[in-house]
């Protein structure tokens, strides 16, 4: 049997069955070499080879195995999900506009052949039909993707397997989450599989502490800063255990300095900021972003007087990740913008900066603070 998922949405497995009658024998020699190339691919995780090549794996499948073989509609799956995986995620640039353009298209045909096949050997209930109808979600603009996501949770919820259940809904406030679509409901998808996920799985498991981070996201920007607190610190428990920084160990660290900075707990902040900073190293050729900022006040009177203006500033990063010895090197606009700047500067956090395995002081970096009133 030939194992061929590259994209795990709920099922870690799309088979190729062996009992097949070979109608295309021309095709074998060719399906195996591309098959064969598409499996390297993926173990290599080169996304640009799995996708030519799991293409390559459809098109001469379909010969061999017939259109309507379930080997087909596997094969399809296959194709869809890579070249998903490669399509840009953004759409503002002109030559990416017209990539996704031309892979969305494409992707969802494959989709809706695998949806036909699966229900035909499936059903119209078969929970092999979540994955494409995912797939279809992926492939589709947000207005229509909630049909296919709604069709997917009807599925899951039907087939009471609550693993299931949780996977669907986690991918549904996955797709939505940053669009126009997002809503309380949405929001409870993803709160929903963190109960099921928490009951089921071990705490390492990384599909339950990806969920936990998702939601402590969620939780912070509701502003509940104890519940997202807890949450983040769980995430960074079981990011530690790996061999490598997990992108969101680091995001998780930079959340718990906006919280405590928020709270005024600068010193529960600190082992965040110098664990960022040993996680990730500075690089001097750029400017360092710090991980919580105050923006300064505006003066009532300068705003009253339609001022504007702007204050250079250098300053300090200690071991810790403090601001010291924050200075004026210019202001335009008036003496009041410098005050505010300094006062605000001084309530910045930032990773120290790393030598050697030690923090050490940056100093001599600079600022600028820019003050303006919209006149539209």
């Amino acid at each position: 049997m030939f194992n061929t998922s590259i994209k795990s949405k709920l099922f870690n497995a799309v088979i190729l069955t062996s009992a097949v009658t070979v109608s295309a024998a021309t095709y074998a020699v060719e399906f195996n070499e591309a098959y064969s190339a598409y499996q390297a691919a993926v173990t290599d995780k080169n996304n640009a080879d799995i996708e030519r090549y799991a293409i390559q794996s459809y098109e001469l499948g379909k010969e061999k195995f017939g259109a309507d073989s379930i080997n087909t509609g596997n094969l399809a799956l296959n194709a869809a999900n890579a070249l998903i995986a490669n399509m840009p995620k953004n759409n503002f640039d002109k030559e990416v506009k017209q990539k996704v353009k031309l892979l969305q298209p494409q992707a969802f045909e494959l989709y809706q052949e695998t949806l036909k096949i699966y229900r035909e050997r499936y059903g119209d209930d078969g929970i092999e039909l979540i994955d494409p109808l995912l797939g279809l979600s992926d492939a589709s603009s947000q207005k229509y993707a909630r049909e296919y996501l709604d069709d997917a949770l009807d599925i899951a919820e039907d087939s009471e397997n609550a693993m299931v259940i949780a996977d669907t809904k986690m991918a549904y406030f996955e797709r939505l989450v940053n669009s126009r679509y997002y809503t309380r409901k949405v929001r409870n998808y993803a709160f929903d599989a963190h109960e099921i996920y928490s009951e089921l799985l071990p705490e390492d498991a990384m599909k339950r502490v990806l969920n936990s981070f998702r939601v402590a996201n969620v939780r912070f920007a509701e502003k509940d800063y104890d519940e997202s607190e807890a949450l983040f610190l769980g995430v960074i428990k079981q990011f530690q255990k790996l061999d490598y920084n997990h992108p969101y160990e680091l995001a998780a660290h930079a959340k718990l300095v906006q919280i405590y900075e928020l709270e005024g707990e600068s010193d529960k902040s600190t082992q965040h900021c110098i664990a960022i900073g040993s996680m990730k190293p500075w690089q001097d050729d750029i400017e360092p972003t710090p991980l919580f900022r105050k923006n300064p006040d505006f003066p009532i009177s300068y705003a009253k007087a339609g001022k504007s203006g702007s204050v250079q500033l250098s300053f300090t990063i200690d071991k810790m990740g403090f601001v010291k010895n924050a200075v004026v090197l210019d202001t335009v606009g008036g003496a009041k913008f410098a005050k505010e700047s300094l006062l605000a500067l001084k309530q910045w956090r930032y990773a120290p900066k790393f030598v050697d395995g030690k923090a050490v002081e940056a100093k001599e970096l600079k600022v600028q603070l820019d003050y303006y009133i919209d006149k539209r």
